[in-house]
């Protein structure tokens, strides 16, 4: 507890998290400190280089803290309340786009605060073409991400859980860190039943380290951003054990042609 208090951003203790100023003010830790926004970097360069070519927008849920705009062309910013440089006003369970009107939803850190996914799958379903894409970054359960999410981690984090429904609290403070995991990889069969329209094109645990020595967006970092690209190779150097020492998951999920809505 005495070192949880050392390394706690003076800014963030006490911060509402449902508060849309929290998340303006996440956005500013992020743009300072600068091996946290090496992780974002990388995480928007493989969340972008997923979408596939076209003429329709991209949507992205959950933008307000982010600057993944810099890197998609045309991306429609969205968050579940307003906030500066954000477009729409979107809860990702009743999705205001046309039907097969979007190459794309893309995410960081969203689907396990979203309350009900099936209704989040059923809109994207409707909204995204067939070709399209569900690209995102979220946490992901190995052994060593047990250990991180259930003992120093604030989010709720249940591997357990019977249902893949969240109890609501508040847009952002409702979460299971575990959801990710067993819609893709515990349930999946269940998952591709209710929806066979989309195939999970790929599953890649990574980052054991970066995101926790960058303290994330509530701790002070722990390295400087200079030393990112040697930690970036070290943890090159485990891939072959990612899923055992994973923390997160790159999840990409292709819409097929069947079932046109």
């Amino acid at each position: 507890m005495i070192l949880s208090r050392i390394l706690t951003l003076p800014a963030t203790r006490g911060l509402d998290l449902d508060d849309p100023r929290t998340t303006v003010l996440r956005r500013q830790i992020i743009a300072e400190k600068k091996f946290l926004h090496k992780v974002y970097e990388d995480w928007y360069q493989h969340v972008a280089a997923e979408l596939p070519p076209g003429d329709e927008p991209a949507l992205e849920l959950g933008s307000g803290a982010g600057f993944l705009k810099e890197y998609v062309k045309g991306l429609v910013t969205s968050e579940v309340f307003f906030c500066p440089g954000v477009d729409v006003v979107a809860d990702a369970t009743r999705l205001p786009f046309e039907n097969s009107s979007l190459r794309g939803i893309v995410m960081t850190d969203v689907l396990h605060h979203v309350p009900n996914v099936r209704n989040f799958f059923a809109e994207a379903t409707r909204c995204v073409k067939a070709g399209g894409v569900i690209a995102m970054i979220e946490p992901w359960v190995t052994t060593w991400s047990r250990i991180v999410y259930s003992r120093f981690h604030h989010e709720p984090f249940e591997p357990q859980a019977a249902s893949w429904e969240i109890p609501p609290t508040g847009p952002l403070s409702g979460a299971n860190s575990a959801l990710p995991w067993i819609l893709f990889a515990r349930d999946f069969d269940q998952f591709q039943s209710e929806f066979p329209e989309w195939r999970l094109k790929s599953v890649r645990p990574t980052m054991p380290f970066r995101y926790l020595l960058a303290g994330g967006i509530s701790m002070r970092s722990l390295m400087p951003g200079w030393a990112y690209g040697g930690w970036r190779v070290a943890e090159n150097l485990l891939q072959p054990w990612m899923r055992t020492w994973g923390m997160f998951a790159y999840l990409v999920l292709e819409r097929s042609s069947d079932r046109q809505i």
